[in-house]
């Protein structure tokens, strides 16, 4: 989490807050309106995501192809990240998923991020207020203090990014290898991927674009937070890093 933005510097900070501000994400939230999501042009629609015999949860596939329905994505590459299950997928302009892996989340459970934490001390933050906030962002690669990540939400220091050491106690490489989803809730709000992941499909795919994170609510039911009025049919086929 970047948790003093005006640390960074001055050349660090304009290229993330130009990437963000350029990218005219849907809401300072994450969400769009429900006009905006469900805009799209007249054309016929396209086939539903193949997971590839990933296993995907019912609201992961229901948003998946609910995005390939309306092109919510813009013809932007996506991420889908399911915090129950502590889990991402990536998907490229066209829909087609380019692989999917375990994540590390906030420890805290929520749906929204606390006003202003962007700007606060690590330290100061406690755990129920290390939330990873469900909605739609628009997101670009760019750097923090530390490292290259993807940026999500930059007001609020949310990123996505390579699982980091931090505090050795934290055994982040041990829960991200982990089988079970019951020790993935250990950052600051940022979601920590494997260093592969990252490296070989995120930054590929991202790189020279903007493209949209898909944050599932974990507090409230999928249609609260993104405007999906009926499941489509399906088609054919089936700062400082926190």
């Amino acid at each position: 989490m970047a948790a003093a933005l005006a640390a960074l510097p001055g050349a660090a900070m304009a290229e993330a807050s130009s990437a963000i501000d350029g990218a005219s994400k849907a809401s300072s939230s994450g969400q769009s309106s429900a006009a905006d999501q469900n805009r799209s042009p007249a054309q016929p629609r396209p086939r539903s995501p193949d997971f590839r015999g990933v296993s995907a949860s019912a609201d992961v596939r229901e948003l998946a192809d609910w995005i390939a329905a309306s092109r919510n994505n813009q013809g932007l590459p996506y991420l889908i990240v399911d915090k129950i299950n502590a889990k991402v997928f990536l998907f490229d302009r066209g829909g087609g998923m380019k692989g999917a892996t375990a994540a590390l989340l906030g420890v805290g459970r929520g749906d929204d991020s606390v006003p202003g934490i962007g700007q606060r001390k690590l330290a100061t933050i406690t755990p129920a207020e290390r939330t990873t906030p469900a909605g739609r962002f628009q997101a670009s690669l760019g750097h923090d203090l530390e490292q290259d990540i993807l940026w999500i939400d930059y007001d609020s220091a949310l990123s996505l990014h390579r699982v980091i050491v931090g505090n050795r106690r934290d055994r982040r490489a041990g829960r991200l290898a982990s089988p079970s989803v019951l020790d993935n809730r250990i950052s600051f709000g940022c979601i920590n991927v494997p260093a592969a992941f990252y490296d070989d499909l995120v930054v590929p795919a991202f790189t020279a674009t903007v493209g949209i994170v898909y944050i599932l609510p974990e507090t409230r039911p999928l249609r609260a937070v993104f405007a999906i009025s009926a499941r489509p049919a399906a088609g054919p086929g089936g700062a400082r890093t926190r």
